[in-house]
């Protein structure tokens, strides 16, 4: 008599090929695609409990910046950020070296004393768009590009704002550029070497006259300062009183009219009283000998 089974006879299984499928059985999820489920997961190698994890922080942080109200949330953000900068300057994520290219030394200063930046400053907050609009609120810059460069370093390249002149106007002395914008941060007591340009809108019309002016080796050396004339046209006075004036327009032919003239008689070194280039079909000259005492030498000057 064969042994008994503990527990019963054992059922005689059914063939599973033969089996009903249950109606209350769960299906199997479809398979995605093999792309598709590569662009879900990144690519990159994140496990799916890791990106859940990532996922749920986010959320959570959504929802209390949302529950947040007034500047609860602004001050929630700005507490996280100082917080996550702390712990990766520990790390060594944080400012030891500032480096400008495209910058004058006397323009460096500037920069960086406008750019806020400090030593041991953590790097990975830095608002760089800020530090950005900083630099280019400098009058020297006229265009700034900011990079970090991780852990330690940032680069400011500039584009600088040539200074071309100094401008009086008011009684004030103002360091001018090509467009006639003023660079605050200098001083005209440290630039003897430009040339000076003097009136209303002197500022705006120098950058068109200086460089005929500075063609002109010998005229530039003798220059005193333009002076603006009804703010449409230049008197050019010279280092010995000598006043040469210029028409309102085509300031060029005038300026080859004087070159053919000092060619033949060598007049800017002899000196006179006036020059008058406004007339394009004669050059009249005022000999010094024929100002009267007290007399002006220049309309407007």
């Amino acid at each position: 008599m064969p042994a008994a089974v503990r527990g019963g006879p054992r059922k005689p299984a059914r063939p599973r090929a033969e089996a009903p499928a249950s109606p209350n059985k769960a299906r199997p999820a479809p398979q995605q695609p093999a792309g598709k489920l590569h662009a879900a997961r990144g690519g990159v190698g994140v496990s799916p409990t890791l990106a859940l994890g990532v996922a749920g922080g986010a959320l959570a942080l959504a929802l209390v910046v949302t529950l947040a109200t007034g500047h609860r949330a602004e001050r929630l953000g700005q507490a996280m950020v100082h917080g996550v900068d702390g712990e990766f300057a520990n790390l060594g994520f944080k400012l030891k070296a500032v480096h400008v290219t495209g910058a004058s030394a006397t323009a460096q200063a500037d920069i960086l004393k406008a750019s806020g930046l400090y030593q041991d400053q953590p790097t990975l907050g830095m608002d760089l768009v800020d530090l950005k609009s900083r630099v280019e609120g400098v009058g020297w810059v006229k265009s700034a590009k900011v990079v970090r460069l991780l852990p330690d370093t940032v680069m400011i390249a500039v584009e600088e704002r040539p200074a071309l002149a100094v401008w009086q106007h008011s009684g004030r002395l103002k360091v001018i550029d090509a467009e006639g914008r003023i660079i605050r941060e200098a001083d005209a007591a440290r630039f003897p070497h430009l040339p000076l340009v003097v009136g209303q809108g002197a500022d705006q019309a120098a950058g068109n006259i200086l460089p005929a002016v500075n063609a002109r080796p010998r005229l530039r050396d003798r220059l005193e300062a333009l002076v603006r004339v009804d703010d449409r046209r230049w008197d050019l006075r010279l280092k010995d009183g000598s006043l040469i004036q210029l028409p309102a327009i085509d300031e060029e032919s005038a300026l080859i009219q004087l070159d053919q003239l000092d060619q033949r008689q060598r007049i800017l070194d002899l000196g006179f009283a006036r020059i008058d280039l406004r007339d394009p079909e004669m050059v009249a000259i005022r000999p010094r000998d024929s100002v009267l005492p007290g007399q002006p030498v220049a309309n407007g000057a």
